[in-house]
């Protein structure tokens, strides 16, 4: 089996970046020839991870740094994506399906409902005026796997 493998990744705080952010993310954890379903998942918590550090985070600033570490060991991935932004005050209402703190951008609040389902555990760490960091985990099932 593969020895424990990672990767950093740090990027301004602008939407434009968000596509980046999923591509990489997928093409490490390719390495584990993950399935379609598997790799669409991750690019899609990826994105409303990220999602949420510009939009909540930064709240649009591009001046803002959007942090990301990816480990693999094994079958398993962990992805981390932080933002040194505004923080969330009540991350356990922050997590309720439909819940956003800015309707004005018709967001669907189904952010970390989204991150929630397609992952095998995401731990939420926050502090008003000191950012947000959301840890993600999954165990893939690797294609080789499968075929035997």
């Amino acid at each position: 089996m593969m020895s424990k493998n990672f990767m950093n990744l740090q990027f301004a705080s602008r939407s434009e970046n968000e596509s980046f952010a999923r591509v990489t993310v997928a093409a490490f954890v390719s390495q584990l020839d993950p399935t379609l379903d598997e790799l669409t998942d991750i690019k899609t918590v990826v994105s409303e991870a990220v999602t949420n550090c510009i939009i909540h985070g930064y709240d649009n600033s591009p001046n803002g740094i959007v942090y990301i570490s990816a480990e693999i060991d094994e079958d398993t991935v962990v992805i981390s994506i932080e933002d040194r932004g505004a923080g969330i005050a009540d991350v356990e209402q922050a997590k309720q399906p439909l819940f956003t703190s800015k309707p004005e951008l018709e967001r669907s609040g189904m952010g970390f409902t989204i991150m929630e389902n397609f992952m095998d555990e995401v731990e939420i760490t926050s502090a008003v005026g000191v950012g947000t960091k959301v840890t993600m985990k999954k165990r893939l099932e690797s294609k080789k796997a499968l075929m035997n």
